[in-house]
C-alpha cells in the first residue's frame, strides 16, 4: 500500500496535540493526528479537568463544614458516588470539545491507533504508512512509579485510575508531596477520608518555603498528616490493607495513591528508528523544540522542559510558525506561570526569592502584599496570604503568591514577565476596589514607596517647587 502523504503527522491527542492541529489545519495544511489512547489525553481524562472537579467538590464540603462570617459550620453529608459522577459530568461536558468528530469536522485525518516509527521520515498506525514532511510528538507523560520495595505486589492508584473510584476510601496514603499529591490530600480530607502523605524530602520542595508553609498549615489544620523528610522502604497487603513501611515505622491504609512525579511517554514510538535522542526528561530539543531529526519535533510533556497544560499550548505556538510558515521561533520558559491548586492556592512564575539571590545576589529587590493589607480580604475572612514580587532593574523578574485566588492573580505578573514591562505598568494600573487583584498593585507600589517617601531629595525637591507656586 502506498504511504499517506501529508504536511504534518502528530503524534498525541492531548493539550499540546489538539491545539496544534486545530491551529494548522484551520490555516490550510494537510493534517494527520494519531492518539492511541483517549483524546483530550491526560489533561481532560485524568489530570486537570477531573483533579479540579474533585476539588470544586471538597471545597463546597469545607464551606459547609468552617461556615464563617457570621454563618454557623455544619457537617456536610457527603456522597461519594455522587462526587464522583460529578467528576465524570465535568470531563463528559469537555469531551466533545477535544472529540474525533470535531476534529475531524476541521478537516483533520484522525487515526485512533498507537504510532510507531519505520524511518527517519515514515511511521505506521492503523495499519497504514505515514509520510509527513514534518512530525510532532506530543505523547504527554504517565505516572512514574518508583522502585519501591513490594509496589509491584501491592494493589494501588495513580492519577489515572483515582477518580474510577466510587467508593470512598477508608484510609488513603499518597506517596508523593508534589502538586499531585497535595492537591489530592486536601481534597479527599475535605471528603472526609483520613490521608497520609509520606514524602521523602520536603512537600512541594521546588516552591518558596513560605508560601509552603501556609499551605501545609491550613492542610494539617485540617486533618492531614503530611510526613515530610521520610522514605516509603517497603509496601505490603493487599486491596482494602495496605501496610506502608517507612523509617518512622509502619503506617496502615485502605488505599495507597502514588504520585511520585511523571515521566514523558515515549516507549512505543521506536524513536531510534527516527533518528530522534531521548534523555532522562524527553525528546533532546533545541530552543525551537526541534529534534535530532530535522523533521521531527517534541512539544507539551515529551519536550521535557515542563508539565503543564499551558505550557503544551503555548508549546503548539512556538511550532506552528517554523512547520507552517518557515519561520524561526524560540520556546521560552520564564514566563510559564505554575500554580498549586490547594487552598490556600499556590502560585508561581519565574525565580523565587531564593532562586533569584542565588543568581543575582543583591543586584535584586523584594517587594510584598499581604492579603491581610486588601479590604476585600479582610470583608470576606480570606486574609491569610501574600503576593512577594523579586524586581531585578526595574522589571518584575518572578512573583510568588499565595492565598485566595492565587492561581487568578498570577496573571498580570505573567504578562508584564512575557511582555518586559517595568514594574511602573502594573503600578500605573487602576485596579477596581475592593478586589484581591489590588494586592498586585500595593506590591508594586511596595518597590517605588522607598523612593518617593523616604528619599530626602524628592521631599527639598517638593518644598522648592511648593516655593516656586503661584
Amino acid at each position: 500500500m502506498a504511504p499517506t502523504k501529508t504536511d504534518l503527522c502528530i503524534i498525541g491527542a492531548g493539550s499540546a496535540g489538539l491545539s496544534l492541529a486545530a491551529g494548522a489545519v484551520q490555516m490550510g495544511a494537510r493534517v494527520v493526528l494519531i492518539e492511541g489512547h483517549k483524546m483530550g489525553g491526560d489533561c481532560l481524562n485524568y489530570g486537570c479537568v477531573p483533579s479540579k472537579a474533585l476539588i470544586a467538590a471538597a471545597a463546597q464540603a469545607q464551606a459547609m463544614r468552617a461556615g464563617g462570617c457570621g454563618i454557623a459550620g455544619a457537617a456536610p453529608r457527603i456522597d461519594h458516588a455522587a462526587v464522583m459522577a460529578h467528576v465524570r459530568s465535568a470531563i463528559d461536558a469537555i469531551a466533545p470539545h477535544d472529540s474525533v468528530e470535531r476534529f475531524e469536522g476541521l478537516g483533520v485525518r484522525v487515526i485512533r491507533d498507537w504510532a510507531r516509527f519505520r524511518s527517519p521520515r515514515e511511521l505506521e498506525a492503523g495499519g497504514e504508512t505515514i509520510r509527513a514532511r514534518r512530525f510532532v510528538i506530543a505523547t504527554g507523560s504517565r505516572p512514574s512509579i518508583p522502585p519501591i520495595l513490594g509496589l509491584d505486589e501491592v494493589p494501588f492508584l495513580t492519577n489515572e485510575t483515582l477518580f474510577d473510584l466510587t467508593e470512598r476510601p477508608e484510609r488513603l496514603l499518597i506517596l508523593g508531596g508534589g502538586p499531585i499529591g497535595i492537591e489530592m490530600a486536601q481534597a479527599h480530607a475535605r471528603l472526609g477520608v483520613p490521608v497520609t502523605v509520606i514524602e521523602g524530602r520536603r512537600a512541594l520542595g521546588r516552591e518558596d518555603p513560605e508560601a509552603v508553609a501556609l499551605v501545609l498549615d491550613r492542610l494539617r489544620a485540617e486533618g492531614a498528616e503530611i510526613l515530610e523528610g521520610t522514605e516509603l522502604r517497603r509496601v505490603t497487603g493487599q486491596a482494602g490493607a495496605i501496610s506502608a513501611q517507612t523509617d518512622a515505622g509502619p503506617i496502615e491504609g485502605s488505599h495507597l495513591l502514588v504520585a511520585a512525579g511523571r515521566r514523558p511517554a515515549l516507549d512505543r514510538l521506536n524513536l531510534r528508528a527516527a533518528g530522534v535522542e531521548t534523555d532522562a526528561h524527553g525528546v533532546r530539543v533545541d530552543s525551537g523544540l526541534r529534534s535530532t531529526n530535522r523533521r521531527i519535533y517534541a512539544i507539551g510533556d515529551a519536550a521535557g522542559q515542563g508539565q503543564f497544560t499551558h505550557l503544551a499550548g503555548y508549546h503548539a505556538g512556538v511550532v506552528i510558525r517554523p512547520i507552517l510558515f518557515g519561520l524561526p521561533a524560540r520556546a521560552r520558559t520564564d514566563h510559564i506561570p505554575r500554580v498549586t491548586y490547594c487552598d490556600p492556592e499556590l502560585a508561581q512564575i519565574g525565580p523565587t526569592e531564593a532562586e533569584a539571590r542565588a543568581a543575582h545576589g543583591a543586584a535584586i529587590d523584594v517587594v510584598r502584599a499581604d492579603y491581610a493589607g486588601n479590604d476585600r480580604a479582610v470583608a470576606s475572612g480570606r486574609r491569610q496570604g501574600f503576593v512577594k514580587v523579586v524586581v531585578h532593574r526595574g522589571r518584575p523578574l518572578g512573583a510568588t503568591l499565595v492565598g485566595a485566588e492565587a492561581g487568578e492573580l498570577v496573571a498580570p505578573w505573567a504578562l508584564a514577565i512575557a511582555s518586559g514591562q517595568r514594574m511602573t505598568a502594573i503600578a500605573g494600573m487602576v485596579a477596581p476596589y475592593p478586589t484581591l487583584g489590588e494586592l498586585n498593585k500595593r506590591a508594586a507600589g511596595a518597590y517605588f514607596s522607598p523612593k518617593l517617601f523616604e528619599n530626602p531629595w524628592v521631599k527639598r525637591g517638593v518644598r522648592a517647587i511648593q516655593r516656586l507656586l503661584p
